[in-house]
């Protein structure tokens, strides 16, 4: 029998008052076919579409398992961003907060003498990205040998980012009696890999091709040309009355130019990639999940994990070249049961990493046009805050935008 009410798991009151206050009552379906599952202490491998509750899965059975009482890391959670470190932590602080269980963040682009701080007083859980959990192994301010259970969140993306030596020499670091959980959006050969050298006897529970996208996600298309991608999005931000959206680019160079011309363009945009340093990212983030920013233009590493309430829409300025990626980025949207849309710009080149995506997914995407006005020069006021780039930068950035947004030549911005 498998449990579909929260109240039907066999868990703490602690655990279940939290529940009651965030008023769950219903579990998503990778919630139901591996909590009770986990804990009882068997290994998983848990594949489902992004925003179905993967994080609450492994969340609760870690609480349940981990002694608050004994001042050691019980329990390490790989992740592959910085960003999804502090929402997984997040997450599992909001749910122990009646079990008093002592959770960090360790992460890279911040000081790591204040992980180090905490680490002496005693955490129980840690939540890490793989290159920052080495760092404090090697400076043995981190210690796994207490370590009962071991995730891998997002395991597929931290393999892409190749990380697959840091987390062998982890997975080698901690005890070979502990449980393991390994949680991905797909499943590629190399988490196979991983499986069979480190994990004993797992169970996968995995959804079946045809739901590897989220089904309250409208998932549309839209044929573009280089020259009319500009006009083409502010026609859809205008059409759609989109209230908050993540854009993608393929590049950091393509994001930094599109988070610019929609400033100037008078759109509250901000754009976020692996360049910046933590505390503009976080700055970022801080604006776009209070609405102060609308929308956040990134690459694929900077928002993978992200899950922030009320993104509306997904916009991939670029196709994606993997299918993987199509399906972590439209992920943003849709979560949790609230509706949301994914727009794709496809010029003629990209039309075979559009055919990659219907294959992976399996369906046919639904084809929109939007009707865009006759190409007419347009000429958009910059932001109070980059009107000193038009006066300190001679013959630079400022110079070559001015040059690019007048007459044919302006349609070049359409080329990242």
């Amino acid at each position: 029998m498998v449990e579909t009410k929260f109240e039907e798991l066999k868990i703490s009151p602690e655990v279940m008052r939290v529940i009651k206050e965030l008023g769950f009552s219903e579990m998503f379906p990778i919630q139901a076919q591996t909590i009770s599952k986990l804990l009882a202490g068997k290994d998983i491998i848990g594949q489902a579409q992004t925003g179905t509750g993967k994080t609450i899965a492994f969340a609760i059975p870690i609480i349940e398992r981990v002694n608050p009482t004994i001042p050691f890391v019980q329990a390490i959670i790989l992740v592959p961003t910085r960003e999804l470190a502090v929402q997984v932590n997040d997450e599992i602080r909001k749910f122990s907060k009646y079990k008093r269980v002592n959770t960090l963040a360790v992460y890279g682009g911040v000081s790591i003498e204040k992980q180090i701080e905490v680490l002496r007083r005693g955490v129980q859980v840690v939540v890490g990205t793989p290159g920052r959990v080495i760092d404090h192994l090697e400076r043995r301010t981190l210690r796994l040998d207490n370590v009962q259970i071991v995730v891998l969140d997002e395991a597929d993306r931290m393999l892409d980012m190749g990380f697959v030596d840091d987390i062998r020499t982890i997975l080698e670091s901690v005890p070979k009696h502990r449980q393991m959980m390994l949680f991905s959006a797909t499943m590629p050969d190399s988490i196979q890999y991983l499986a069979r050298d480190y994990m004993k006897e797992h169970e996968v529970v995995a959804v079946s091709k045809d739901e590897l996208t989220v089904k309250d996600t409208e998932q549309v298309y839209c044929e573009v040309d280089y020259y009319n991608k500009i006009d083409t999005l502010k026609k859809v931000l205008e059409e759609d009355k989109v209230d908050s959206a993540i854009i993608f680019c393929n590049t950091k160079i393509g994001v930094d130019k599109l988070a610019y011309i929609l400033h100037k363009m008078r759109y509250p945009a901000e754009a976020i990639h692996g360049n910046l340093s933590q505390m503009r990212r976080n700055k970022v983030m801080e604006e776009f999940k209070s609405g102060k920013v609308r929308l956040l233009i990134a690459t694929d590493v900077a928002a993978r994990g992200l899950d922030i309430k009320g993104v509306s829409h997904v916009i991939n300025y670029n196709v994606p070249q993997d299918p993987k990626n199509y399906v972590h980025r439209i992920g943003r949207t849709g979560r949790a049961g609230h509706p949301g849309k994914a727009i794709t710009f496809v010029t003629e080149k990209e039309r075979e990493f559009l055919d990659g995506i219907e294959w992976y997914v399996n369906m046919k995407l639904k084809k929109v046009v939007y009707q865009l006005p006759p190409r007419t020069e347009q000429k958009y006021e910059p932001h109070e805050e980059h009107r000193h780039e038009q006066r300190n930068y001679r013959g630079g950035r400022s110079q070559q935008y001015h040059q690019s947004s007048r007459g044919p030549d302006r349609y070049a911005l359409g080329k990242f």
